[in-house]
């Protein structure tokens, strides 16, 4: 099954990042992908709060989500569109994903659980708690490429999440993000290796890559990985649209010469001493 990825350096402007979200599904359907997948954010990257509220929307007037959703159905490919930023039931912002098929309808859609609030040694500090609301559930959806399970950059560092998407069927991890170059640098390929070894898993992880409008700096290198942790795709930094095959069979060897999910067992209660 062949899937691309598109490889974004997203700006301030949502119309300018749909125009080049409609490029990506175009390229990637003329490449014979069944499925695109795109970044964290890939409809708006900007850290001015009061710049941002102008043109945030809740999810049913999101222009982003209309223009992917339309060219989607046009273009008869699958999208996993990585995350947005929408106004929430609650009041707050989400950092939602959405799953839509080949004819534009929504099949999923999941809020990023785990918030990135982090003060870096580079002097960097982000909290992404101040405008946005976690998620509350994980979601397993079937698709072209396989039972996906959703999650959203920081989720990286948190293996439960990755150990209940797989114990609820999950072949493939999608895991969008806008990762910093300090902690891509030290950290984003041994993660992404390690949650598809630990899952017996494809990963797909879509990144925001280069120099952005609002001044940030993200590291690229969106990565596909198998499930015996081998890079199939790895394409640096420079932005555009990759291509990579998700092979069933390869996952069914995998799991069949170390079957790490039948032989996980509930941990019992830490007898600290």
């Amino acid at each position: 099954m062949k899937i691309a990825l598109a490889q974004l350096t997203s700006g301030v402007d949502p119309a300018r990042n749909a125009a080049t979200l409609v490029d990506a599904v175009a390229t990637a359907a003329a490449g014979g992908a069944s499925m695109l997948f795109t970044p964290e954010m890939s409809g708006l990257i900007d850290r001015d709060r009061v710049r941002a509220s102008v043109v945030l929307r809740p999810e049913a007037e999101d222009d982003v989500l209309a223009a992917v959703r339309a060219a989607a159905a046009r273009h008869r490919i699958w999208v996993h569109l990585g995350s947005l930023a929408v106004h929430g039931e609650d009041g707050r912002l989400a950092n939602r994903a959405f799953v839509i098929d080949d004819t534009g309808a929504i099949r999923a859609r999941y809020d990023k659980l785990h918030l990135f609030d982090v003060d870096l040694p580079t002097g960097e500090s982000w909290r992404e708690s101040a405008s946005y609301a976690p998620g509350s559930g994980a979601v397993v959806v079937d698709t072209p490429a396989g039972s996906l399970g959703l999650s959203i950059c920081y989720d990286l560092r948190f293996p439960d999440l990755y150990r209940a998407l797989s114990d609820a069927g999950a072949t493939v991890l999608a895991i969008p993000a806008a990762f910093t170059r300090p902690t891509g640098a030290a950290h984003w390929h041994v993660l992404m290796r390690a949650r598809a070894i630990e899952a017996a898993a494809y990963v797909v992880a879509a990144a925001q890559t280069g120099e952005h409008e609002d001044g940030r700096a993200t590291y690229g290198h969106s990565l596909v990985v198998d499930p015996w942790g081998e890079i199939v795709l790895d394409m640096g930094a420079a932005a555009g649209v990759g291509f990579a095959e998700i092979d069933p069979a390869r996952l069914a060897d995998v799991r069949a010469r170390i079957p790490v999910l039948s032989h996980r067992r509930m941990i019992p209660e830490v007898a600290r001493v």
